[in-house]
C-alpha cells in the first residue's frame, strides 16, 4: 500500500507522540481531537521534544521545520478521515470509546484503510467487529515515551488479514519501531509480564513494607531498571493504569492482576499521576 497521509486520533501523551514520530520519519500527518486546547497542547509536547532534539545533537534545525511542517491538526475527524491512507487511534483506553469511534472512522475513510488500534489490551476482535472492517483492524500498542521506546506489540483479531499485518509492520519499521506480533489475548505480551510487577509494587505500598521512594530506588539499582515500578505508573497516568489492570482481572480472574487499594485510592482522590500533578509522587513544580 501506498501510505503518505497517517491520521493520529488523539492528542494525549500517546497520540502526539506518535504522529511526532511518524513526520520525523517522513509521513504526512493529521492529528485529529474534539477541542482545540488538546490540539495546542499537543503541539507544544511536539515541539519541546523537538527542541531537545536539536540540544542533543539527534535532529539540525533543519530536520526539526520539516517534521513540523508535516503535521496539520484538525477537530475536524470527518475531513480528516476522508484523506488519510493510515489511521492509528490513541484514544481513551476503554472498549466503548474506541469501538465508537472505529465505527464512526468506518463511515469516513476510504475503503481498505486500516485502523491501527493503540490499546494496550483491549480485544482487537471485538474492536474489528465495531468497526465494521475487522479485517483490516489491528492492534499497534505503542509505549510510553513513542519516541524513545523502539517496542511495538502487534495483536491481531481473528479476522485480521495477512496484508493488513504485513503492512502494520513495514510502516513501524519506517518509523524506526521494532514490532512484534502476538495473538490477541488478554495483556498482549509485555502487560501481561508487567502488571504483576506493577502491582507488587504498589502492594508493598500498601502494606507499609518501604516508602515509594525506597521501593523504585531497589528496583532501579538491583534490577537496573531506569525507572520503578511506581514511577512508571506515575508515569503512564493511575487512572489509564486502574483502567488496565483492572480489565486484564476481569478478563483473567487471576488475584495477581487485582488492582492493589493504594491504586484505587489516589485515583478516587484524583491524583492521577504527572498529569495532575499529584500520585505516588509530588509533580506539581512540573505543571508550572
Amino acid at each position: 500500500m501506498d501510505i503518505k497521509r497517517i491520521l493520529v486520533v488523539g492528542a494525549g501523551v500517546m497520540g502526539h507522540g506518535v504522529a511526532l514520530v511518524a513526520a520525523r520519519s517522513g509521513f504526512d500527518v493529521s492529528m485529529a481531537d474534539v477541542k482545540e486546547e488538546f490540539l495546542e497542547k499537543g503541539m507544544l509536547g511536539i515541539k519541546r521534544f523537538y527542541n531537545a532534539s536539536i540540544e542533543r545533537g539527534k535532529m539540525s534545525q533543519q530536520e526539526v521545520d520539516s517534521a513540523l511542517s508535516r503535521i496539520r491538526t484538525s477537530v475536524n475527524l470527518e475531513a480528516e478521515g476522508t484523506e488519510a491512507d493510515f489511521v492509528i487511534e490513541a484514544v481513551f483506553e476503554n472498549k466503548e470509546v474506541k469501538s465508537n469511534l472505529l465505527s464512526r472512522l468506518n463511515k469516513m475513510c476510504k475503503p481498505g484503510i486500516i485502523f491501527a488500534s493503540n490499546t494496550s489490551q483491549l480485544s482487537i476482535t471485538e474492536l474489528g467487529e465495531a468497526s465494521g472492517r475487522p479485517e483490516l483492524v489491528i492492534g499497534m500498542h505503542w509505549f510510553n515515551p513513542p519516541p524513545l521506546i523502539r517496542l511495538i506489540e502487534i495483536p491481531i483479531g481473528e479476522k485480521t488479514s495477512r496484508e493488513t499485518v504485513e503492512t502494520t509492520i513495514e510502516v513501524s519499521r519506517k518509523m524506526g519501531k521494532q514490532p512484534f506480533t502476538c495473538k490477541d489475548s488478554p495483556g498482549f505480551i509485555v502487560n501481561r509480564i508487567l502488571n504483576p510487577w506493577y502491582n507488587e509494587g504498589m502492594n508493598l505500598l500498601d502494606e507499609g513494607v518501604a516508602t515509594a521512594e525506597d521501593i523504585d530506588k531497589a528496583i532501579r539499582v538491583g534490577g537496573g531498571f531506569r525507572m520503578g515500578t511506581l514511577e512508571l505508573r506515575d508515569m503512564v497516568g493511575l487512572d489509564t493504569a486502574l483502567q488496565v489492570t483492572e480489565n486484564l482481572y476481569q478478563r483473567l480472574r487471576n488475584d495477581k492482576f487485582k488492582p492493589p487499594d493504594c491504586l484505587r485510592r489516589l485515583v478516587m482522590a484524583g491524583k492521577l499521576g504527572r498529569k495532575t500533578g499529584r500520585g505516588f509522587y509530588d509533580h506539581s513544580e512540573k505543571l508550572k
